[in-house]
């Protein structure tokens, strides 16, 4: 009972000092290393940079009791905080008192809406967005956080929430840039893309063991906000030079909120906080089966649903933003060796530490050091193979993937997904309206059955054996009667047509309408309607309908059966 609905009590009893050991310097690490990383992505959602740091701390310990996965990390992450800044700009102004409370409220309606499909089991929901749409919004998503970041490394103000918006009051403000602010923007991204490519081997070479090699590359963003956060401290770069810092960061733990709210608003932030719980689960549920997969473990999407709604719900009530399951920060925990859920909340106690006594330290931070930190952390997003792949395999997931970017970049985040999935399913059904059906016949000497157009087959002359490669639903059901018909019409010596359905994992009510159909023409016309090889589950549908009673064939059992009957 206990272990349904509290995973922690899976793993908890079975917990020790060798655990303790490994949870804990995980835990300190990821600590260490998303600090920079929560300041960021509040600061790219509009949002005062303290809130990222509040949206790490509660959010991760509910987690911890909730959720399935031993490695998740729960917190700030890019795509979502860009989806953040979106929705709220279109309900407040940034940088005032609404613009807060909208983002509470946001959290509040992501939460509710994550524990309402937790608990009507719709984790397969997240099915409908396609990896094609996923693809291309994640590709417009990186490349619109890269554009949004440049304000920041140059030292130039610049706003909105697609391509054409940050390009239209970015590039008229070109000339005034700062050459301190790009310096060390510049040289920030310089130094982490680096370590990210050579950071590793570079350091294995010069005699560190592997395991520390990777994590120091790993801290690249932790080296470069030290670095230059003295650099600005030192020589007073904000007073004297104009670059632009953090500046002062409230200390002290997040107080209760209640963000209620007004009607209006709840209305207003309703779909964007459904497409953010909706893209956050992906995202979450993703990487968690992957990490889990490599140790052999299993996550439950549903009850991911419940940790990643609680999570959610504690943000909004702690002053923070929306959450989900972060790729980076999740993929520090996992290297830095968490074997328990443990290692999250050590880190949220961690980041809670930090907050009540060192937020003072983060005073001369450059703005443009987040803005690097950011831009190289969603690098990965945009996902250039994939075009071409997917281009090659497919056109019309191309198609699909293409709409999303094109609407993402110059639409918004809204219309990108809206419009991506909308396009995904009336491909499909297209697609499946038109099911692919052939003419078989018998490989000789064996039980085997194949296109007539492809192989080398034996055939009888008063017998068409069709396969129907597809289930059949309201939408093909009127292009198979069509399909039978000009059979029949093109071959006057038929006696006996066999619809083969082994692929067919569906007959609808529509479709068993047109079935009767065609067995009706058919019967009218002297030739005969048969079956072969039906599943179980569609023969138990059929079976609750008077088809088979007037169905003026037989059902065979397999298809050599039929044709043993008729050759």
């Amino acid at each position: 009972m206990f272990k349904r609905y509290l995973p922690i009590f899976t793993w908890l009893p079975h917990y020790h000092k060798r655990l303790l050991g490994a949870d804990l310097l995980a835990g300190l690490i990821v600590t260490v290393m998303v600090i920079p990383q929560s300041l960021a992505y509040a600061l790219l959602a509009g949002l005062p940079a303290v809130v990222g740091l509040y949206a790490s701390i509660l959010p991760q310990l509910l987690y911890t009791f909730l959720g399935t996965s031993r490695t998740l990390a729960v917190g700030p992450v890019a795509i979502i905080a860009l989806m953040t800044g979106a929705a709220l700009s279109s309900v407040a102004a940034p940088g005032t008192p609404e613009y807060l409370q909208a983002a509470l409220v946001l959290s509040l309606l992501s939460g509710a809406i994550l524990v309402a499909m937790g608990a009507l089991k719709m984790g397969f929901f997240s099915n409908f967005l396609s990896h094609p749409v996923i693809s291309g919004f994640l590709t417009a998503s990186g490349i619109l956080i890269a554009v949004s970041q440049l304000g920041s490394l140059l030292g130039v103000s610049s706003s909105g929430f697609t391509l054409v918006e940050r390009l239209m009051t970015l590039l008229p403000n070109l000339p005034t840039f700062n050459p301190y602010t790009v310096a060390i923007g510049g040289g920030t991204l310089l130094f982490l893309v680096l370590m990210r490519r050579y950071g590793k081997q570079s350091l294995i070479k010069v005699g560190l063991p592997a395991a520390l090699a990777d994590l120091m590359a790993k801290a690249g963003p932790v080296f470069a906000v030290v670095v230059t956060t003295v650099a600005a401290w030192h020589w007073q770069l904000a007073y004297e030079h104009g670059v632009a810092v953090v500046g002062t960061i409230p200390s002290g733990l997040p107080a209760l909120s209640f963000p209620w709210g007004d009607a209006p608003l709840w209305r207003a932030l309703l779909i964007p906080a459904m497409l953010i719980s909706l893209v956050g689960f992906v995202e979450s549920v993703s990487m968690g089966q992957m990490l889990a997969a490599k140790r052999r473990q299993r996550i439950s999407p549903n009850q991911e649903l419940i940790g990643l709604g609680a999570a959610n719900l504690a943000a909004g009530f702690t002053s923070g933003m929306p959450v989900t399951g972060g790729l980076s920060r999740t993929v520090i925990n996992y290297d830095a060796g968490a074997q328990t859920p443990a290692a999250g909340a050590f880190a949220a106690l961690g980041i809670a530490l930090v907050t009540m006594a060192f937020t003072g330290w983060l005073y001369y931070l450059p703005i443009a050091t987040l803005a690097a930190t950011i831009t190289v952390s969603i690098l990965t997003l945009v996902d250039i193979p994939m075009l071409r792949q997917t281009w090659r395999y497919s056109r019309s997931d191309f198609a699909a993937m293409a709409v999303t970017t094109l609407l993402t970049l110059v639409e918004g985040i809204e219309a990108g997904i809206i419009g991506g999935v909308t396009l995904s399913i009336a491909l499909f059904l297209y697609r499946t309206s038109r099911p692919h059906s052939a003419l078989v016949g018998r490989v000789p000497d064996t039980e085997h059955f194949r296109n007539v157009e492809r192989h080398d087959v034996e055939t009888v002359s008063n017998a068409a054996l069709l396969r129907i490669d597809e289930s059949l639903y309201f939408a093909n059901a009127r292009y198979l009667e069509d399909t039978v018909y000009n059979l029949v019409a093109s071959r006057p010596e038929l006696e006996h047509v066999v619809l083969i359905c082994s692929a067919v994992n569906l007959i609808d009510a529509s479709a068993l309408e047109s079935l009767d159909a065609i067995n009706a023409r058919l019967k009218d016309s002297d030739v005969k309607l048969h079956l072969s090889e039906v599943k179980g589950p569609v023969m138990d549908q059929l079976k609750k309908s008077d088809f088979l009673d007037a169905l003026t064939g037989r059902v065979f059992l397999s298809t050599y059966a039929a044709w043993r009957q008729f050759s």
